[in-house]
């Protein structure tokens, strides 16, 4: 087997390093010396766009925010069920994740940052679900391992509860979030829960039935309580 050719580095603002390297037409994405994502393995991130992007379909003015580009396999997934009509910003970090994927890497998904409907955005995703006024139907997060053990220190705070308050402000009335997790994490389904939102987990498999599970968070808004809810229905709510 020949060996791999490392096609471009990047550094981020934190001074984590990133390398993008190739062996036989296979791509993958390091971080740190750790392997954060790879050509051979993007079921569960195409199974994450599914879920949250399905109910969308018919929708004419659907808006989804995709907070991580990686290898472009997310974006990809939406963009096959979401309608013509649709408006997908994407945003990420590291400007050369997005040159990479407008190069070489890009052949991989498809090249899905050549259609019209959707919108690059460099930059944190935390801060523009902070200073967004627009409000979209999904939001999706694959912006690293997951909310247990982040690689990038700075990803935590979008999975912290002023993150997940400032997801809830950018969603519309009953909209969906999607997060992706290399692992379980029972703490986050109940953040997400005391933050207003109907969780559920779903473990999906990376490529193949017999290949390591992945965990997909997938959460809806809450309606607001009224006032003269009674404390019976506070309580149903809180174990939901």
């Amino acid at each position: 087997m020949s060996a791999w050719t490392q096609i471009g580095t990047a550094t981020t603002s934190n001074g984590d390093v990133l390398i993008l390297r190739e062996q036989c037409g296979a791509f993958e994405l390091r971080m740190n010396g750790h392997e954060l994502m790879a050509t051979r393995a993007h079921g569960s991130e195409e199974a994450m766009a599914r879920l949250a992007c399905r109910r969308l379909h018919h929708r004419v003015d659907a808006r989804v925010l995709i907070g991580g580009l990686g290898m472009g396999y997310t974006l990809r997934a939406a963009l096959d069920v979401l309608p013509i009509s649709a408006e997908v910003l994407v945003v990420e970090l590291v400007p050369e994740v997005v040159a990479w994927n407008r190069a070489s890497l890009g052949a991989a998904a498809g090249f899905p940052l050549l259609d019209e409907r959707v919108d690059v955005r460099v930059g944190d995703v935390n801060d523009v679900l902070l200073e967004t006024r627009v409000r979209f139907d999904a939001i999706l997060l694959d912006i690293d391992n997951g909310p247990q053990a982040p690689v990038r220190l700075g990803n935590g705070a979008v999975f912290a509860p002023a993150g997940l308050r400032s997801i809830r402000g950018a969603l519309r009335p009953g909209g969906m979030l999607a997060v992706w997790s290399a692992d379980p994490c029972p703490a986050f389904a109940q953040s997400l829960r005391e933050a207003g939102f109907r969780a559920r987990s779903v473990q999906v498999p990376a490529r193949r039935s017999s290949d390591p599970m992945h965990t997909i968070f997938v959460a809806v808004m809450r309606p607001a309580l009224t006032r003269r809810a009674s404390h019976a229905d506070l309580s149903r709510e809180r174990e939901r």
